[in-house]
């Protein structure tokens, strides 16, 4: 499995220390799909998924949006 980036573990850091709005802040601000990804796979495997769920619902929205073909972010 590839190392998750920094900004995956710096999201982790505020979920584990109970900031799920800051959290949610900066998935919504996400700077990759790759990112979000990982942020997801992270969760899973921590059994953290499903537990927090404006986490998991920010995660897959953000997820969506990037996915459109019309609404990517401009760099």
């Amino acid at each position: 499995m590839a190392r998750a980036s920094d900004w995956t573990s710096k999201v982790m850091a505020l979920i584990h220390a109970g900031k799920t709005q800051a959290a949610v802040a900066q998935i919504k601000a996400a700077p990759t799909v790759k990112d979000l990804t990982a942020l997801q796979t992270v969760m899973k495997l921590s059994k953290m998924a499903g537990k927090y769920r404006q986490v998991d619902s920010a995660i897959a929205s953000s997820l969506a949006s990037l996915a459109a073909p019309g609404l990517q972010r401009a760099p």
